[in-house]
C-alpha cells in the first residue's frame, strides 16, 4: 500500500505547471486579441472609407500601450498579485473589445483599440510570463518561458483563420464580440486555479526542494518602482543593447507581418482567409520554434541564439516581397522559414535579463525590454501602413526591417560580456 501510495503521488504534478497552463491560456486570449487587427484592416477601410495609415494609427497606439504597460504589470503582479492583475486586465480587454462593434468615428478606434485593448493586452503582456516563470521555476526556465511565448502564436493558429471566416460570413462586428466572449471565459479560469506564489500552496520553485519562504508584502507604489527599475537598469550597456535589439523584435513581428501580413496579401490577389491560413501556418511552426529555443536556451549560450535569430529572420524579410513571384508555393515556403523564427528570441532573452540583473527583478527588468518590442511594433504598424499609403506598395517597408534584423544580430554579441552589478532592492 506504501508502494502504491508513493507511485501514486510521484505522478502528481508540480503546481507550477497549472500556473504555468492558466498563464498560457491567458497570454493566448491576449495573443489572439491583439492578432485580430490583421483580418479586420480591410473590412474597416473598405466600410468606413478610412484610410490604411488611419486604421494603422490605432493599432499602431495599440502596440505602444502594449509595450509601456509591460514593466506597470510586472509591478502590479508584485503589488496585487497575478491572479487580480490577470482578472482586472482580461475584463478590461473584453469591455474594450465589446465596445468596438458600436464605434462610428475613427476617434472611437484609436480610443477603444488603441487606448482601452492596448491597456489591458499590456496588462497581460510577455512580462507577466517572465514574472510567472521566474517565480514559478528554478528548472526547466528556459522550457517554461519558451510554451508562454509560443501562447502568442498559438492565439493565431487557432483563432485567424475563425475570425477571417466570420469577417466574410457575418461582418467585422460579429468578429469584435465573438473576441469579447473568449476573454470573459477566461475569467473564471483564471479564479480557481491562479496562484500568485509556490508558498500559497505550500511549495517551492519547481526544481527546489521544501517549502518556499512567504513573500515580503510589498508597500512600493507599483509605477514608482517600474520607474526606480528602469533608472538601475538604464545605467548598465547591456539593458540598452537589449532593448534596442528587442526593438527591432518587434518591428519585425507584431509592427510589420502581424499587422500587414493578410492586407499585403490582399494587395497581390489573395483573399483574406487564405492568407490568414498562411498566419496560422506561421503560428503553428513558430509553435515549435519557440519551443525549441526555449529547450536550446536551457542549454546553449543565448547570445549565440539571438544572432542566428535575428540573422535569419533579417534574410526572410528581405526575400518576402520577392515570394509573390515564386506564386502561393513561395509564400508557403516563407511561412515555414519566417515562423520557426517568429518569436523564438523571447526565451534567450530573458534568460539573458535574468543572468544579467538577477532574477527576482527581471520581470520587472524584461517589462522595459519588452517596452522596446513594442515601440518596434508600433513603428513599424504605423511606418508599414503610411509606406503602403503613400508609395502604394510594402516594399520599403520590408527592406527596412530586413536591414534592422541584421544590425540586431551584431549587436546582440555584444551582451553579456562584463559581470555586472544586478538591479537590487537600493535601487528602489
Amino acid at each position: 500500500m506504501a508502494k502504491t501510495t508513493a507511485k501514486a503521488s510521484a505522478w502528481k504534478p508540480h503546481y507550477a505547471w497549472i500556473v504555468l497552463a492558466v498563464t498560457f491560456a491567458t497570454l493566448l486570449v491576449a495573443g489572439a486579441t491583439r492578432a485580430t487587427p490583421g483580418v479586420l484592416i480591410v473590412p474597416l477601410e473598405q466600410h468606413f472609407g478610412w484610410s490604411r495609415a488611419t486604421i494603422s494609427l490605432a493599432v499602431s497606439l495599440n502596440l505602444v500601450l502594449f509595450g509601456l504597460m509591460g514593466p506597470f504589470s510586472a509591478a502590479l503582479v508584485e503589488y496585487l498579485g497575478a491572479r487580480r492583475t490577470m482578472i482586472g486586465a482580461i475584463l478590461l480587454v473584453a469591455i474594450g473589445v465589446a465596445l468596438t462593434a458600436l464605434m462610428q468615428s475613427a476617434w472611437q478606434l484609436i480610443l477603444l483599440w488603441g487606448l482601452v485593448v492596448g491597456a489591458g493586452t499590456g496588462m497581460m503582456a510577455l512580462a507577466l510570463g517572465a514574472t510567472v516563470v521566474n517565480r514559478w521555476f528554478t528548472h526547466r526556465r528556459g522550457l517554461a518561458m519558451g510554451i508562454l511565448t509560443a501562447s502568442n502564436a498559438t492565439g493565431q493558429l487557432i483563432f485567424l483563420p475563425l475570425l477571417a471566416a466570420l469577417v466574410e460570413a457575418h461582418g467585422w462586428r460579429v468578429v469584435t464580440l465573438v473576441v469579447a466572449a473568449f476573454g470573459l471565459a477566461m475569467i473564471p479560469v483564471i479564479a480557481i486555479f491562479m496562484r500568485n506564489h509556490p508558498f500559497d500552496v505550500g511549495a517551492n520553485r519547481y526544481g527546489e526542494p521544501g517549502r518556499a519562504a512567504a513573500p515580503l508584502p510589498v508597500t512600493q507604489n507599483p509605477a514608482m518602482m517600474a520607474l526606480r527599475t528602469l533608472v538601475s537598469a538604464g545605467r548598465s550597456l547591456d539593458f540598452w543593447l537589449l532593448f534596442f535589439s528587442f526593438y527591432v523584435c518587434g518591428l519585425s513581428t507584431n509592427g510589420l507581418i502581424g499587422t500587414h501580413f493578410i492586407p499585403l496579401c490582399f494587395d497581390h490577389g489573395i483573399s483574406e482567409v487564405q492568407s490568414a491560413s498562411l498566419l496560422a501556418v506561421i503560428g503553428a511552426f513558430d509553435f515549435v520554434g519557440t519551443l525549441a529555443s526555449g529547450w536550446l536556451s536551457d542549454r546553449v549560450s543565448s547570445r549565440v541564439l539571438l544572432f542566428w535569430y535575428y540573422g535569419l529572420r533579417g534574410l526572410s524579410l528581405l526575400f518576402l516581397p520577392y515570394a509573390f513571384d515564386v506564386s502561393f508555393f513561395g509564400l508557403s515556403i516563407f511561412a515555414v522559414f519566417y515562423g520557426l523564427d517568429w518569436v523564438a528570441t523571447v526565451p534567450p532573452t530573458v534568460r539573458l535579463a535574468a543572468d544579467v540583473f538577477g532574477r527576482e527583478k527581471s520581470g520587472l527588468v524584461f517589462g522595459w525590454i519588452f517596452t522596446a518590442h513594442q515601440l518596434g511594433a508600433a513603428t513599424a504598424a504605423y511606418g508599414a501602413g503610411a509606406i503602403r499609403t503613400d508609395l502604394g506598395n510594402y516594399m520599403l517597408a520590408f527592406m527596412i526591417s530586413g536591414a534592422f534584423c541584421l544590425l540586431a544580430a551584431v549587436m546582440v554579441l555584444g551582451i553579456g560580456r562584463k559581470p555586472l552589478q544586478p538591479v537590487t532592492a537600493a535601487a528602489e
